[in-house]
């Protein structure tokens, strides 16, 4: 992993950008090279940069999810992704060869770089799942503990989210029941923890002990392995490199209080409110066709206002009235009780469900967002009635409003839609991760991959 403005970002997956990068610039000045006079010839071309082919096939296979570990779940998916990308690109850079000729080719030869492009992207995806089967590669890890916290740094290594790890041993402090597989577990014969790291190869020790206090970890031995090069980490912070979340089992307020992070500032306030104002006016001149199409098609559908509003609460706990497209029936809520949307709600219109799948439903909210009620990204706000269901049943519940909500957020793109207290959990996790690093490049992030889950209908309620 390597750190970008507090945010983790997998070396793979950056070294795979970059190396797709340059082939893409390498096949795309090759193929302006070779066609040079035929595109010349008819008044194509002429200011070609092979790093713009490079940068349009880029961002598209990002869209597409082919710069996270999906596409590795099999041949069937990466084909089917990577024909959607080049799919896309070659309508982009069509539509740009007919508006800006001079900068785009268009022809046979344009074919022939497509077609190259997508052939390279298949094999160099197919080079790196062949490279992450091998363990030379990976980080080597020694795991202090056998208990119930070392049996989730096990499950999630097994599972095949923590892409890049190789754990070595699990070394038990002094319990004779183990969470995790014994043959995993490490005796005595090993030696000092130093010895035992050095003599397995272990470049970094995580600490997954609950207990910590009267001697609970072997602090001379975690000093004597930091002196000397290892790197310690806790269970919060591996969690928080490898998955994106911060696990409420193993935080507290005290870790939170004397953590890197959970800061604010009035310099992050003003270039998040600056980003926030160009990226909503930005997307209402944008997307103001498509909200006077849903609208007629709502009314047209049911009886029933087109926008749908409600308060929820916002940053520092303060009350706002959201708005979006009415997605349901106008007596969704007939009981007076709020309702948790479900998968598969029957409460919806087939225009809802229609814009919930494509995420249309939430446009309206960049009012909210131009107003300074919500920003473009950040936690998504709930209704007062389950912000004090959930908040007296979660620990630390509340510090997801120490931020502005958001339309989008780091828990909407990496959860799916949850519907129930154990969800809203799951989902904090995230929102704590978010709080803790939030930046512009993170918000970024976020907007990134919030295209790929609209692209690919992720989480679809």
């Amino acid at each position: 992993m390597i750190r970008f403005f507090r945010h983790y970002i997998p070396m793979s997956m950056l070294m795979l950008t970059v190396v797709e990068f340059l082939v893409f610039a390498y096949i795309s000045s090759f193929v302006a090279e070779r066609y040079a006079s035929q595109l010349l010839s008819v008044g194509h071309g002429a200011d070609y940069k092979p790093w713009l082919f490079a940068a349009i096939l880029t961002l598209l296979n990002s869209t597409f999810g082919l710069y996270d570990w999906e596409w590795t779940k099999g041949l069937k998916s990466l084909l089917i992704r990577v024909g959607g990308s080049f799919f896309v690109s070659a309508g982009i850079l069509a539509l740009g060869g007919q508006l800006l000729q001079m900068v785009f080719p268009v022809g046979t030869e344009y074919l022939v770089g497509m077609l190259v492009a997508g052939l390279a992207s298949v094999l160099i995806r197919l080079l790196f799942m062949e490279w992450g089967k091998t363990d030379l590669f990976k980080k080597r890890i020694l795991i202090l503990g056998t208990g119930s916290r070392a049996s989730k740094i096990e499950e999630m290594v097994s599972s095949g989210e923590a892409q890049g790890l190789y754990i070595v041993g699990y070394m038990p402090l002094g319990t004779s029941h183990h969470y995790v597989p014994h043959d995993r577990v490490l005796n005595e014969e090993y030696g000092s923890l130093f010895d035992t790291a050095s003599r397995l190869g272990a470049s970094e020790i995580v600490v997954a002990v609950r207990e910590r206090r009267g001697g609970g970890l072997p602090m001379a031995d975690l000093l004597e392995c930091k002196l000397r090069g290892l790197h310690i980490l806790d269970l919060p912070a591996f969690f928080e490199r490898q998955t994106g979340i911060l696990p409420l089992e193993a935080i507290n307020a005290s870790w939170m209080i004397f953590s890197e992070g959970f800061s604010q500032g009035s310099a992050r306030d003003v270039v998040k409110r600056l980003f926030d104002l160009v990226i909503s006016g930005s997307f209402l001149l944008f997307t103001l066709p498509i909200m006077l199409l849903t609208s007629l098609s709502i009314r047209m559908e049911s009886r029933g206002p087109v926008f749908y509003t409600q308060e929820r609460i916002g940053q520092f706990g303060h009350p706002f009235t959201i708005f979006k497209f009415r997605s349901m029936f106008t007596d969704a809520e007939k009981d007076g009780l709020p309702v948790w949307a479900r998968q598969k709600d029957d409460r919806t219109t087939r225009v809802g469900r229609f814009i919930r799948r494509t995420r249309i439903d939430e446009l309206p909210q960049i009012l909210n967002v131009f107003l300074g009620h919500m920003s473009f990204v950040g936690p998504r706000p709930e209704r007062p009635y389950f912000v004090n269901e959930l908040a007296a049943q979660i620990p630390y519940y509340h510090a997801r409003h120490s931020v502005k909500p958001g339309i989008t957020g780091w828990a909407q793109v990496k959860f799916p839609y949850g519907a129930s207290v154990e969800d809203a959990m799951n989902k904090l996790q995230y929102d704590l991760y978010y709080v803790k690093n939030h930046s512009l490049f993170l918000d970024l992030m976020v907007l990134l991959q919030t295209t790929q889950v609209v692209v690919l209908g992720k989480g679809v309620r």
